[in-house]
């Protein structure tokens, strides 16, 4: 019954310190080109390791609807993940957001209107 007791507090010492080193990305720089249609996202997310911790999904929004979701293994590096996509359907004043995921806890969702 003690070893019970004892392993059941190590587990949420452990998930509790696992959870203080997680949080979401703190910003979404989010850029669109209307000639090419290109938009970039640089997703900050500052980690020391962005092979265990880093931004593990990105979804793209066109007017609220969601178009393009990307899976991730690793983030670029230490500070942030860059992606680019081609969104051929966007026009002057439509809106585009970008919501990135951390690998281990939370969220984050910009948007911007297209000029």
């Amino acid at each position: 019954m003690k070893s019970r007791r004892v392993i059941l507090i190590i587990f949420v010492f452990l998930a509790m310190v696992s959870s203080a080193y997680a949080h979401p990305p703190s910003d979404i720089k989010i850029t669109f080109d209307p000639q090419t249609k290109m938009l970039q996202a640089v997703i900050i997310h500052n980690v020391s390791n962005p092979g265990n911790h880093y931004i593990k999904k990105v979804d793209l929004g066109l007017n609220g609807k969601e178009i393009i979701t990307q899976e991730l293994s690793r983030q670029d590096n230490n500070e942030s993940q860059t992606v680019h996509y081609f969104i051929p359907d966007a026009k002057a004043q439509d809106m585009l957001s970008v919501e990135g995921y951390c690998s281990i806890s939370g969220k984050l969702e910009k948007e911007i209107k297209a000029q």
